[in-house]
């Protein structure tokens, strides 16, 4: 019986810890990943779902040294990188970071006009009316509201692995993929299998998790719960991923249809999934963009405020933090303008968005690693040999893979 109250209050501990990770990680679905997603399952099928497991351990070991340095140094990222590295180096970081989150959430807000208009909704209703929620949210809203309102997001993710289910693969055909590395030279699969990669860790992700630990005020006695968080946040990226493969593989790839867009994937699928698989998927667009277009915002309020030394945080009022919530509504504000205006290059706009986070991420990988190896900020919680070698191979491999990403963009 003892063990048994133990037990639950464990597992109630974790239920009011958990959030940043899991927030961070399904977020990362936004419209641009979905879109990748859903290209790679229309073109490759089921060819790429062997990356997923690799991509998910990847995700797992950054997100838990964010989740560690916010707890232990108690300051979010960029704070730490000013404090460490100068101001000029912040400032350079920073306006990188800003101008590629601009670009993001125009992404999201394009995502958010293309799923309603799905449903006959126009882009003039449903993006300014998704802006103003999203502005009174977070501007009048607590960190523990705001928490729920993403983690509910969140849990809807799961529609696309109701879609999936709709689509009637051949699951040992999936299992078989899945175990089985296909790995093709050719330049179009690799130009797909770079950006499946460079689509999961976005460079905001990196400073709203750190963040939001230390604005959320977990405490060093809970990290293992905050460690569990990130690890079930990466997990739950990768299942979502999985899914969508899946539900394209099994429509799109296998009547030869080929789509651009995520939306088009949605429309797509109906005549082989079913209109309520294809009702799914559009509204997981939806939800996926309108939540990202909620958090990249934050992400670089909270980024450049720690990097200017500036009050932030969503408990504290407009007048506590003006720069915080301005730089907020500035950003949510300037993408529903920009998704509005008729001539906007959002096919440009959306590259840009990739090129700038191939150029910041490997900085911020490498700013991450030397901050949390510096005992002077994190004392005994700095990585272990074994811990440092995968930290570091995994940082390699997505400097390789960005960079490589970066000049396919280019090219």
């Amino acid at each position: 019986m003892r063990l048994s109250r133990i037990k639950k209050r464990r597992i109630l501990r974790f239920l009011a810890i958990m959030g940043p990770g899991i927030i961070t990680a399904s977020v990362d679905q936004d419209a641009g990943g979905i879109a990748t997603y859903s290209l790679a399952g229309a073109r490759y099928g089921f060819g790429l779902l062997w990356t997923i497991p690799l991509i998910v351990i990847s995700l797992a070991v950054i997100q838990e040294m964010n989740a560690r340095m916010g707890i232990f140094a108690g300051k979010g990222l960029a704070d730490l990188i000013r404090e460490r590295l100068g101001v000029r180096v912040t400032l350079v970081a920073l306006s990188v970071l800003a101008l590629a989150n601009l670009a993001n959430t125009v992404a999201n807000f394009a995502g958010v006009a293309a799923s309603t208009e799905i449903y006959g909704v126009s882009r003039y209703f449903s993006v300014p009316a998704s802006a103003l929620l999203l502005s009174w949210l977070v501007v009048k809203g607590t960190y523990r509201f705001v928490e729920k309102a993403f983690l509910v997001s969140s849990a809807l993710y799961l529609v696309y692995a109701v879609s999936a289910f709709l689509a009637r693969p051949s699951w040992l055909e999936v299992l078989h993929e899945t175990v089985r590395p296909n790995f093709h030279m050719d330049s179009a699969y690799l130009t797909m299998l770079i950006t499946v990669v460079g689509t999961t860790i976005a460079p905001w992700m990196l400073f709203y998790l750190q963040s939001s630990v230390v604005d959320k005020g977990i405490s060093t006695r809970e990290f293992s719960y905050a460690r569990a968080d990130a690890y079930l946040g990466s997990v739950i990226a990768g299942v979502m991923m999985f899914f969508i493969i899946v539900a394209c593989g099994a429509t799109l790839f296998r009547h030869g249809i080929r789509v651009e867009t995520a939306e088009q994937a949605a429309m797509a699928i109906e005549p082989f999934a079913g209109r309520f698989a294809a009702f799914l998927f559009g509204f997981g667009l939806f939800n996926s963009s309108i939540a990202a277009a909620a958090v990249i915002p934050l992400s670089t309020a909270y980024a450049v405020c720690e990097g200017l030394g500036w009050d932030t945080g969503i408990n504290r009022t407009f007048r506590e933090a003006p720069g915080f919530f301005s730089i907020y509504l500035s950003m949510v504000g300037a993408s529903a303008l920009l998704i509005l205006w008729p001539k906007a290059p959002l096919i440009t706009i959306m590259y840009l968005s990739q090129t700038l986070n191939g150029i910041l991420l490997p900085f911020v990988l490498i700013f991450m690693l030397l901050l949390i190896n510096d005992r002077a900020i994190m004392g005994i919680r700095v990585n272990s040999p074994t811990f440092n070698l995968i930290a570091w191979g995994t940082a390699a491999l997505m400097v390789v893979l960005t960079l490589l990403l970066l000049v396919t963009s280019i090219i």
